[in-house]
């Protein structure tokens, strides 16, 4: 492959300096593709209004067709953060305004594009922020195909249309992964099990681990407590906390139960063999204590 810088007129900006990642990386067979770090892009959804599209101006790479608000990657920079700041570069999402929920990567080797699928949290109208953009629109979920799409947004939409149907959550059992750590636990449940919920506060996990498309999801989280470990402070976070009245055990299998029940692809947490036959019954997949403190330290 090689890297050659865009020509004038061409994207990112046609003025005012340029990052390095801002360059064409161009396979031996001779397709390019734009970011010498990698690209990424952000799929806003709006339960009400669709998803958030880009008409993208003439002079850029396909300039004419809709995709989505993005670009090339800075160095070092993660996915998740450089589709959100492409995304307020070019269509002015505020900060906090969305929630992210999955990214699905396409990985050539030579060069990856990342869609982060985020949903909308607080509601925003799009602003035309840079010349890279002659409209921004909510767009019905049933009418995008209706509309000349980019051909690497057009080639992704039917896969990515398909999870945004699927709700992954992850079912936790506290009193079992606290435990898997001899950390003093036994001094302070229920400061331990608040330490526990603070580390799963934003958690993406492997969507293999589901059974599911995509690359990584942020799930929805419950995490179970029960004895001691129940009198964790509330605090407003994305956690569901679950206090069992008397069996941890069978509180969890309840909460999983009614996720499963309600169409969720439902992981549960625990290295409990006893718990583990019980959630797989009811048709939730399993991992252990120590698989997530492997995804924590990730």
């Amino acid at each position: 492959m090689t890297i050659v810088p865009p020509a004038p007129g061409e994207p990112r900006r046609p003025e005012g300096p340029r990052d390095p990642g801002d360059a064409w990386v161009i396979a031996d067979s001779g397709e390019r593709y734009w970011g010498r770090f990698g690209a990424a892009g952000l799929l806003v959804v709006d339960a009400e209004r669709g998803v958030l599209l880009q008409h993208r101006v003439a002079w850029s790479h396909f300039g004419g067709t809709w995709g989505l608000p993005g670009g090339a990657l800075h160095e070092g920079e993660r996915a998740i953060v450089g589709a959100l700041r492409e995304a307020q570069e070019e269509a002015g999402v505020p900060d906090g305004a969305v929630r992210p929920r999955l990214t699905s990567v396409l990985d050539l080797d030579i060069w990856s594009y990342t869609t982060v699928v985020a949903d909308v949290n607080e509601p925003f109208e799009p602003v035309i922020s840079d010349p890279e953009s002659v409209a921004l629109e909510w767009v019905p979920i049933d009418e995008v195909d209706a509309r000349p799409l980019h051909p690497g947004f057009g080639s992704a939409w039917p896969s990515l249309r398909a999870l945004l149907a699927v709700r992954p959550s992850l079912v936790v059992d506290a009193a079992n992964v606290v435990g898997s750590v001899p950390d003093g636990w036994w001094k302070d449940r229920a400061g331990a099990a608040g330490r526990l919920r603070s580390e799963l506060a934003g958690i993406s996990v492997p969507a293999d681990a589901f059974g599911v498309g995509g690359t990584q999801w942020f799930p929805q989280v419950a995490l179970v407590v029960e004895g001691q470990a129940r009198a964790l402070e509330d605090v407003a976070d994305s956690i569901d906390v679950i206090r069992a009245a008397a069996s941890g055990d069978d509180a969890i299998v309840e909460e999983a139960s009614r996720r499963v029940a309600g169409g969720e692809a439902v992981l549960v947490i625990t290295s409990d063999r006893g718990l583990r036959a019980r959630v797989e019954e009811i048709g939730a997949r399993v991992q252990s204590a120590g698989w997530l403190r492997g995804v924590l330290s990730d």
